[in-house]
Order: structure tokens, then C-alpha cells, then sequence
């Protein structure tokens, strides 16, 4: 086989290129030359010097005319500094393969439909004594615990385990300079043993919310909001619960900024609470839920198909953990995350927030087991994120290495596929902007398995661990409040339960919320499970077999799951392989 490269010049300016037309015509019968020929591609370069990729990968034979068209996708800038998009003005203007299936599109409209009938909640909804009497199916065990459960100290504490955000606490090896707890604040918290000594045996953590400092709160129907930036010291009991025994809820220690306790009167203690629950949605909504999922998925995505053709055994691995994600991003765009929202973090305040996010987002940060550690939670007693997560992790990097290590035999390998270089050198340079340590290029296969299995890992078990219990967690307003209508309180003691309910967000803006996350936590009849999207693009035997193998691992760790949430008085099941879809696309 020889490989010939046609330069084909034109001299007029042709315009938009929607299309590529190529016809063979074959050879003279006295021409003894093989009549078929492969295309990989066509390389257009515009009068004005951007290039235009046409990938083929396809026989051409005898009298043939073939037309393709680019399948490339452009990108494009959402917001200064932040993480890149497709470049597409709505959802019906995707391409027909990246946009929902008929079942998918039928259902994701019913239920936003059946969403705008949640308004005649309100009508069930008694506002002070946040009553709700509309049976939500599956999610109603749930909702009748948080409801009976959301003042409890231990359930605050479990949330930041198990809840919908994991992802902020750390074991507090110091205190910060600007959280002046002293001994005597959180004796009664500690049974009486000393706060230092507890520290060094590594039983206080943190969690800090020092990102929100400084961002403009949202106006919601023409009414101010108000944000805090709380940090929340926490004891793990020897009783393994976790509890807070400090809250401070600005960043600036100060006269008007009191350190609350669990000694406080109630609704003093509960209010600071709020607050950080509050701070707590901000966070797990924009940072961890939508830049650190939802938009990487679509970087991820669209260097696949912009850079990989369709016969590159790394698309095979990874086009059906792309499924749905560019059509939701773009519904979401429009729609959830729009430039005003409802939630305390919206308008300008949403994109100063992302840009303080993004400075946060490092590689190491995305490979869970690296973040474990560098959280310090590696042996924190009752994290179920971290249990099934790590195992996952694991599970999915054995199956990435096996498979890459059937088409690639040795480092230069890697370092010699061109196609593969440029999918990461754009992922690099449209989806992180900075210094994170993500890789430019690749020179080992180690280095590949890793980045392989970090983007497998975030498109379907992040996802699913800080989406899937939206509803759960947030159906009852008051354990993850939207936004907040009243400022931080600067005092002790002037709290009362009527000063909590004109804290809460009106009528509608809770009913807006429950309404989203409602949606977000639906899933569809054709949802796809981890590990089950392979089958339809990979046809040799060794990947085939691969793919089986991996199926009956998740399938045995699903039924381990299973047994252990038994005993469980809350089952931790967002981890479940059965109830991790295989991409982002909710």
C-alpha cells in the first residue's frame, strides 16, 4: 500500500463549507493499478487561513461519488476564562447523532411539562410548617427522612459525606487564621476533650467556603438576595457520626461576624446552618455539578469528534460516554443555567463564581484517588461516596488498561499516534486555560490509561454521584435552600422561627427549584448503565471478551453494594452500577 497526498488548490472564495463531494473514476482497463482507494480525510484551508477538517475513513471504489460532510463541530467561548462549548445556537441545530433519541426527547419534554404542574404545589405547599402532601413514587422515603431529619446536627454532618456534595470537606489539620475557634466555643461539642488533641488525632475537618467570598448575590423577581461564605468546623464522634460544632459565616473574622455553636439558642444555631446549606448548593450546582461534569464532558466530547475518525479504537472507547451530552449542555444553556436564574448565585454573581471554580479545577483534583488523599479522608469512617467511588475508579482503570493495552503495544505507540495527540492537546487547550497539570501531550501508555480512565470516571460516576439524589436531598427546600431573602445575621440571640421562614426563598422561586431538580434527577426508559455502551462499536473478539468481563465485575459489585445498604438506615445508592449512567446526559 502507498499513501498519496492530493493538494487540490481553488482560486475563488467558495463561501461557508457544508459538504465535501468526492467521485473516483477508474483507471483504463490496460492500467494494472488497484482500483480502490481509502480517504482519510479532506484538509480544507479558507483564503483566510482556518482550517476546515472533512474526516472519511471510508473505501472508494470503481465509479463512486461520495459526499460528507465535516463533522467537526466548532468551538466556542461561553464565558472569558472558562472551560469552552459547541458552537450551536440551539438543540434542534446539532447534528442528528450527537441529539437525542425519539424516547429521550418524548420524555425529557413530558417531564419538563408535568414540571410546570409542580406550581400547583403551592397550592399543597403550607408554607409554614413546610408541608407537602404530594406523593413523589420512589423519592417519598426519602423526602419524609430529610423532612424529619434536616435540623439534626448528624444528618447535616452525613451530608457532607453522602449527600449531593462530597466534595468540600477536608480533615482540618490547622486551624484556619481566619476561623478564631477557641477551647472553651467547642468543649461542650467535644465531650469535654481538647480541641488541639483532637485535631492532631485527626478527628476535626473543615469544610470552607472561602470561593463565594466577594460574589454578587443574585436579584430574584426584583428582589435582592444575600449569600454568605461560611467555614464550619465538624467532630467525628467516637460514636463515628459526623457533627458541626462551629460556624462562622463570613470570611472575615469580626464584631459582626459571631462563631455560632450548638450551644446557641435553636433557631440561632439552625439559621447558621441554613446558611451553609445554602453555600453548599451554590458550590455543588456550578462547581462540582456543572464546570466539573457537565462542561468537561462536553470538552471531552468534542475533541472526540472533532480529532478521533470513527475506526480509532479510543472513540470506540469512548463515543457512548458522550451520549446526549452536547443536546443537554445546550437545553441547559438556555434554560437552568441562563444568565439570570434563581438561585442565590445567578446573573453576574454565576459567572465570577465558575471563574473562581475554575482556578480550583487541577487534574489531580479530578482523579479521585488522588483527591481522597489530598483531602486527607482516606480513613473517615462512613464515606460511602469514597468507598463505592475508589472502587469504580479501579474498576473502570483495569478495563481502560486492558483495552489499551490490546492496541497499543508500547510507549511510542502512543507517542506516535498523531490523531491521538491532537484530542489531548485540544482538550488541554480549550477546556483548562491554565496551569492544572493536565497533560499537553501523551509519551507513556500509563499516562493515557490514567487521562482515559479520569474522563470515563467523571462522565459517568462523578456525574451520577452529584446528580442522582438532586431530588433526595433537595425536594424538601429547607436542607438545600435555592436562595436566601435576608442577610447573615451579625448577632446572637435575635433569631427567631419567624426571622428562619423570611430567610427562606418565596413561593415561587422553591417551587422553580424543586422543579429542576426533579427534572435532573428523571431518568429516561433508554438510559444506558456504566460499561454497557461498548458492544455497538467495537466488533474483534479480545475487546469483545474485555467488555463481558467488565459487565460481570460491575454486576457483582452492584449486588456487594446492595448487601452492605441493607444495614443502612439511609442506603447510599447513586454509586450502584445499575444507577450510574454511562454518560452525562441528564
Amino acid at each position: 500500500a502507498h499513501v498519496i497526498e492530493l493538494d487540490v488548490s481553488c482560486p475563488s472564495f467558495l463561501g461557508h463549507l457544508e459538504f465535501v463531494v468526492l467521485e473516483s473514476e477508474p483507471y483504463l482497463p490496460f492500467c494494472f493499478l488497484d482500483n480502490d482507494w481509502f480517504c482519510s480525510k479532506v484538509v480544507v484551508t479558507t483564503p483566510e487561513g482556518d482550517t476546515v477538517n472533512f474526516p472519511c475513513y471510508h473505501w472508494i471504489s470503481g465509479n463512486e461519488r461520495l459526499v460528507f460532510r465535516e463533522a467537526t463541530g466548532h468551538w466556542s467561548i461561553y464565558a472569558e476564562g472558562l472551560p469552552q462549548i459547541m458552537k450551536v445556537d440551539s438543540a434542534s441545530d446539532l447534528p442528528a447523532e450527537v441529539r437525542f433519541s425519539f424516547t429521550k426527547d418524548l420524555e425529557f419534554k413530558f417531564t419538563a411539562q408535568s414540571n410546570s404542574s409542580l406550581e400547583s404545589l403551592a397550592s399543597h405547599y403550607y408554607f409554614a410548617q413546610f408541608h407537602f402532601t404530594h406523593d413523589l413514587h420512589e423519592h417519598h422515603f426519602f423526602l419524609e427522612y430529610v423532612e424529619k431529619n434536616w435540623k439534626e446536627d448528624t444528618f447535616f454532618g452525613y451530608q457532607l459525606l453522602n449527600g449531593l456534595n462530597p466534595m468540600m470537606i477536608h480533615r482540618c489539620s490547622k486551624l484556619p487564621e481566619n476561623f478564631p475557634v477557641t477551647e472553651d466555643m467547642v468543649k461542650a461539642s467535644l465531650f469535654g476533650k481538647n480541641l488541639e488533641a483532637e485535631i492532631q488525632k485527626g478527628n476535626i475537618f473543615l469544610v470552607d467556603y472561602k470561593r463565594l467570598h466577594g460574589v454578587t448575590a443574585n436579584v430574584i423577581h426584583g428582589k435582592q438576595h444575600f449569600l454568605a461564605a461560611p467555614l464550619c468546623l465538624l467532630y467525628m464522634t467516637p460514636e463515628d457520626k459526623l457533627i458541626p460544632i462551629a460556624i462562622q459565616l463570613k470570611q472575615d473574622p469580626g464584631e459582626d461576624n459571631p462563631i455560632f455553636l450548638p450551644t446557641d439558642s435553636e433557631y440561632d444555631w439552625l439559621l447558621a446552618k441554613i446558611f451553609v446549606r445554602n453555600a453548599d448548593f451554590a458550590e455543588h450546582e456550578l462547581n462540582f455539578h456543572l464546570l466539573r461534569t457537565h462542561l468537561l464532558a462536553e470538552v471531552f466530547a468534542m475533541s472526540t469528534l472533532r480529532n478521533l475518525p470513527m475506526v480509532h479504537p479510543i472513540y470506540k472507547l469512548l463515543i457512548s460516554h458522550f451520549r446526549y451530552t452536547l443536546q443537554i449542555n445546550t437545553l441547559a444553556r438556555q434554560a437552568l443555567i441562563s444568565k439570570n436564574g434563581n438561585a442565590s448565585v445567578g446573573g453576574p454573581g454565576m459567572m465570577e463564581f465558575l471563574k473562581k471554580a475554575v482556578a480550583s479545577l487541577t487534574y489531580s483534583s479530578l482523579c479521585m484517588p488522588e483527591d481522597i488523599i489530598a483531602r486527607g479522608l482516606e480513613s473517615i469512617p462512613n464515606f460511602f461516596y469514597r468507598e463505592d467511588g475508589l472502587k469504580l475508579w479501579d474498576i473502570v482503570h483495569r478495563f481502560v488498561q486492558k483495552v489499551i493495552g490490546h492496541y497499543y503495544t508500547c510507549d511510542s505507540d502512543v507517542q506516535e499516534d498523531y490523531e491521538l495527540q491532537n484530542w489531548i492537546k485540544e482538550i488541554f487547550f480549550h477546556g483548562f486555560l491554565a496551569e492544572t497539570g493536565i497533560p499537553q501531550s501523551f509519551s507513556l501508555m500509563t499516562e493515557l490509561v490514567k487521562f482515559l480512565t479520569m474522563v470515563i470516571f467523571t462522565v459517568s460516576v462523578q456525574h451520577a454521584a452529584v446528580n442522582n439524589g438532586q431530588f433526595d436531598f433537595g425536594g424538601w427546600m429547607p436542607n438545600f435552600p435555592i436562595a436566601l431573602q435576608q442577610p447573615p445575621p451579625t448577632t446572637k440571640g435575635q433569631c427567631t422561627e419567624s426571622t428562619m421562614l423570611k430567610t427562606f426563598p418565596d413561593i415561587n422561586t422553591t417551587v422553580n427549584g424543586m422543579a429542576a431538580v426533579y427534572l435532573l434527577s428523571t431518568q429516561s426508559t433508554d438510559y444506558v448503565a456504566l460499561g454497557n455502551g461498548y458492544q455497538d462499536h467495537f466488533s474483534e473478539r479480545t475487546p469483545l471478551e474485555l467488555i463481558h468481563k467488565n459487565q460481570d465485575v460491575m454486576k457483582k459489585y452492584n449486588f456487594e453494594i446492595q448487601g452492605r445498604n441493607v444495614s443502612l438506615p439511609l442506603s447510599y445508592t447513586y454509586l450502584n452500577p445499575n444507577n450510574v449512567e454511562n454518560s452525562v446526559a441528564l
